[in-house]
């Protein structure tokens, strides 16, 4: 989970950030969901809202964030396109919304699901 984030003469709750990044991911065509399939299992039946659960965000020496994503896919979609997809999204939600720039967004998918399976 991220720190308090400094951006444009505000400051970002802890959290909301990831919050940003997994509502994103979320929205996202192809994406099944965020984190391992484990956790986000056990985790979505105790909570309610996006699950921040595979979420890795840090500061590089100029500020910039750098994210890490791990998530499980649906079958059938290019996987380079889709992480490509998701990079984009991310670095563009987090620069319109809250004004902090993105050196990079690693993408790590774990899993592939078929639509059928909930």
């Amino acid at each position: 989970m991220t720190d308090s984030v400094h951006a444009q003469n505000m400051t970002l709750a802890p959290g909301v950030v990831d919050t940003i990044i997994s509502i994103t991911a979320s929205e996202t065509d192809g994406v099944a969901r965020i984190g391992s399939p484990m956790s986000s299992g056990i985790r979505a039946m105790f909570t309610a809202g996006p699950s921040t659960s595979g979420i890795e965000t840090t500061r590089d020496e100029d500020g910039k964030l750098q994210v890490v994503l791990h998530v499980t896919v649906y079958y059938g979609y290019v996987l380079p396109d889709l992480a490509e997809k998701l990079r984009q999204s991310i670095a563009e939600a987090l620069l319109v919304q809250v004004g902090v720039e993105v050196s990079s967004v690693d993408i790590f998918i774990d899993g592939i699901q078929f639509k059928s399976q909930a």
